[in-house]
């Protein structure tokens, strides 16, 4: 009885493939038991084996590649289902979002799930005879889906297999050379080697296992070289500083319409001013409840004992604008100087689907939808991410400004790197208390790699950091804390590989992959 459930339909195809996806969460922040995965994507490739060799006989009644589709979404819905279960905390806030809860956990979950079931399906559909070139192919098609997964639509590459080596930064400084995606590429293939092991046809299968090991420890090395060049190098004092307020604010001042003035003055207290510093303060994304870009300076006898010439004021904050008779709201990182004067000014491009924009918003509205940060109607998509040259007052300083969302992307946040910092502002709130805004968090240290830059990260009900190009975070104010952080002194390093080529480098990894798929199919032919 218990050889015929081992080996029954419902077990290899339904509730191991789950059970792994869901297990596989722990490989993440906040617990980076990385090591889960030398087990979790091993076992997904043998069963992916097992179910194509089961098909013709166990599994007769159901063609093998809808078997092989099967599995692959079994493991992506348990996958999403635990790496992503927070998503349906910002439905809690309003009471109109609430019925939705059931369905977000159900059917975002399960059209992310697609992506993984494509993953086995391709493969089923072109899998070679052999073992070698089995698994290169296996860890090149998951490859290319998660970059189809971070790009398509709005794209979403939330929790790539390379998260798992978030808090191994001498490994992770490789991508600073082949970016997120090629190294989620080579991840996803050294977390699957333990496979080549079990199916080994000869002692030289086993070679590629230990090539894998030693290119592992090349990473740790030129990672650990690159980590001491950059501590032993002079660190430059800066003329000004930059304050980045970290504030722990109720997102329910968004619904309960709370005073804007009490917002003000408690940012105001944080930023603890001083007159004679020249100070950059750096506030979170749309902290101040109900008030837009250009409302801002009604308030500014709040800001008049505070603030004087020295002082700057970047902020996350809504834009209104009147464009031909029609009401276009933007979600800005705005700079205004001490007499809320605008300086300067982004508008988001990256917008997040439901969140700030209602895709298809006429037909959704008409049936009683509607975004959950903007109560009013969509925002609009800014047309560029320019770099903001701030000049004013002897101060010179060039930002790269990521909103709270954008900066989960790779390989397309910039042309040109001629900027100084990446600042960063978000509202983790959307979050609730969950691994929601720890997530989150550490995409920032992979842009910092990547980019070769310091991002500054400003968060309400988040956590907020100074990190610098290597990924170390030289300052942080953790979750569910108040308060700031200076950069006073910063290092500088030469322009990253990745910097320069983008994910380009990553279709060079791609073809090296197909090379390799195509010659160990020929050596075996032989």
């Amino acid at each position: 009885m218990l050889s015929k459930f081992l080996d029954s339909r419902l077990l290899v195809l339904y509730i191991t493939p789950f059970i792994l996806g869901l297990l596989s969460v722990f490989s993440f922040q906040p617990f980076n038991f990385s090591i889960i995965n030398f087990f979790i994507l091993p076992t997904i490739f043998l069963l992916t084996l097992y179910v194509k060799k089961k098909s013709k006989s166990t599994y007769r009644k159901k063609p093998y590649l809808k078997n092989l589709f099967l599995l692959g979404f079994m493991f992506g819905f348990g996958f999403y289902l635990s790496g992503i279960y927070w998503i349906s905390y910002s439905l809690t806030f309003d009471e109109n979002f609430k019925f939705l809860i059931p369905l977000t956990i159900i059917l975002v979950p399960g059209f992310l799930a697609l992506f993984y079931a494509l993953v086995t399906y391709l493969f089923a559909l072109l899998k070679p005879k052999k073992n070698l070139s089995s698994f290169f192919l296996f860890s090149l098609i998951f490859g290319i889906i998660e970059f189809i997964r971070g790009s398509i639509l709005t794209g979403f590459p939330w929790n790539l297999i390379a998260f798992s080596f978030s808090n191994q930064l001498e490994i992770l400084n490789i991508i600073s050379i082949i970016g997120t995606y090629g190294f989620n590429l080579f991840c996803i293939s050294l977390f699957t080697s333990p496979s080549i092991f079990i199916l080994r046809e000869n002692k030289k299968d086993i070679s590629v296992c230990v090539a894998l090991l030693i290119i592992t420890m090349s990473f740790y090395a030129l990672g650990s070289q690159n980590l001491e060049k950059f501590n032993n190098q002079q660190a430059k004092k800066l003329d000004y500083k930059i304050r980045i307020l970290s504030s722990n604010i109720s997102i329910d001042r968004f619904y309960n319409n709370v005073d804007p003035v009490k917002v003000i003055e408690e940012l105001i207290e944080i930023s603890a001013t001083k007159k004679n510093e020249k100070i950059i303060f750096i506030w979170p994304e749309g902290i101040i409840p109900g008030i837009s870009q250009g409302q801002l300076k009604k308030y500014k006898w709040l800001f008049e004992n505070k603030f004087n010439e020295n002082h700057l004021l970047a902020i996350g904050i809504n834009i209104k604008e009147n464009q031909n008779k029609y009401i276009k709201y933007f979600n800005s990182l705005s700079i205004f100087d001490h007499n809320l004067n605008i300086l300067n000014s982004y508008k988001k491009i990256n917008l997040v689907p439901f969140g700030e924009f209602l895709p298809l918003e006429k037909l959704l509205k008409s049936i009683g939808f509607k975004t959950i940060t903007n109560d009013y109607q969509s925002y609009s998509k800014g047309k560029d991410r320019n770099i903001i040259d701030l000049k004013y007052n002897n101060l010179s300083v060039k930002i790269l400004p990521l909103i709270c969302y954008e900066i989960i992307y790779s390989g397309k946040l910039f042309i040109k790197s001629n900027f100084d910092y990446i600042v960063n502002v978000s509202e983790d709130g959307w979050f609730g208390k969950s691994i929601g805004p720890e997530q989150h968090f550490i995409h920032s240290i992979f842009r910092a790699i990547e980019s070769g830059k310091y991002v500054l990260r400003s968060a309400n009900n988040g956590a907020s950091a100074i990190i610098n190009p290597m990924g170390v975070i030289e300052q942080k104010v953790d979750l569910d804390k108040s308060g700031y952080i200076d950069l006073s002194e910063s290092r500088k390093i030469e322009m990253t590989l990745f910097a320069k080529f983008g994910n380009k480098i990553f279709g060079f990894i791609i073809l090296l992959y197909i090379f390799l798929v195509i010659s160990f199919m020929k050596l075996r032919n032989e």
